[in-house]
């Protein structure tokens, strides 16, 4: 009897589901997306505009989704274009934003967290904040948070360690990372993803930073001898919508996003922990590789002390360069957010 109860239940939950679903009414809305080479691009972002939406809307809610890459946008002008209602809803680095608002990257500031979990914890702490600096000034609301596998070096050569980077020029592609590698004595050097390629391969640069499954599958193998896996962030990206948009959409379409970005959110910090574990394996040739391609790159091992560097650094110069970028009151609030959440304190300037 009570099987057939819970049969029923099931059922009524799944008819009522699908009649909500049906019940929305039809939207055609148009997305600019992350760069197309990123794992999150292409396992998680564009499957859930050109399948799971549609799908999960009974066809009443679709998508013209393009990846910023394919429509030459740089990555910077996101939020402004988003602002305009250039697009409905954008895919985007937050960190890159960072240059008109500090906060931006207070979540994945270089190297401040070292595992998925942590990455995802952190930004969870600073949900509100973004969501408010985006609402108040960016005319757009946060809707989730995603990530990237870490964020490491990619190098010309072979490198010794992190001694080597000093007088190096490496290419970043946020704030937090200068500051670390201000710390390490290296010229950072801010760089378009789609850019960075020929500038490994002609010299203009002697490493660069991305992730390590990000750059395997944009080519970055042929270009580069050795990666030193010494973590400098997740490339945190956010899914945002236009503001203006987002208050026309009826109550029952809202809460259908609110609902899918949830889910999407944790899928996206799913396909993070696959690829990051998959990645060494594909660049240096091993098995199992199925995201991305298989190369033969040296992996330089990070030695215990270069950790306790890293953390040196991360503490000092990475925490206390955003502190003074973002101001009393906004470390004050990462320190109660952010900082309570990871055990860490920002110096209040």
């Amino acid at each position: 009897m009570l099987h057939r109860w819970l049969t029923g239940v099931v059922l009524a939950a799944a008819v009522a589901s699908g009649a909500a679903a049906q019940d929305l009414p039809k939207n055609q809305f148009k997305v600019i997306g992350l760069n197309s080479p990123t794992p999150a691009s292409s396992h998680d972002e564009l499957p859930f505009w050109r399948k799971t939406i549609p799908e999960a809307s009974k066809g009443a809610i679709t998508a013209d989704v393009t990846p910023l890459d394919q429509m030459g946008v740089d990555d910077k002008t996101m939020l402004r274009l988003l602002k305009l209602g250039v697009m409905d809803f954008a895919g985007m680095d937050i960190s890159k934003m960072a240059g008109d608002d500090a906060r931006f990257e207070g979540c994945d500031l270089a190297g401040l967290t070292l595992d998925p979990d942590k990455a995802h914890a952190a930004c969870n702490a600073y949900r509100d904040v973004i969501d408010r600096q985006l609402q108040k000034n960016w005319n757009a609301k946060l809707l989730a948070f995603g990530g990237n596998t870490p964020q490491v070096f990619w190098c010309r050569e072979v490198v010794s360690g992190l001694d080597s980077f000093k007088g190096k020029k490496i290419r970043v592609f946020n704030n937090t990372m200068r500051d670390f590698l201000g710390g390490l004595g290296a010229t950072a050097v801010s760089m378009a993803f789609a850019e960075v390629v020929p500038a490994l391969n002609n010299g203009v640069v002697d490493c660069a930073v991305t992730g390590s499954l990000s750059g395997n599958t944009a080519g970055w193998t042929e270009v580069t001898k050795s990666i030193y896996p010494m973590s400098l962030g997740w490339s945190i990206n956010v899914l945002a919508v236009n503001l203006d948009r987002w208050k026309k959409l009826d109550p029952k379409t809202q809460a259908f996003f609110v609902e899918q970005a949830k889910a999407y959110e944790n899928k996206m910090w799913q396909t993070v922990k696959t690829t990051t574990a998959e990645a060494d394996n594909c660049n240096t040739g091993k098995q199992p590789c199925t995201m991305g391609k298989l190369a033969k790159t040296t992996i330089v091992p990070v030695k215990p002390e270069e950790m306790a560097t890293h953390k040196k650094l991360v503490e000092g110069a990475v925490l206390a360069g955003w502190a003074k970028r973002c101001g009393p009151a906004c470390a004050k609030e990462w320190n109660e957010t952010v900082g309570k959440t990871l055990g860490l304190t920002a110096p209040v300037p």
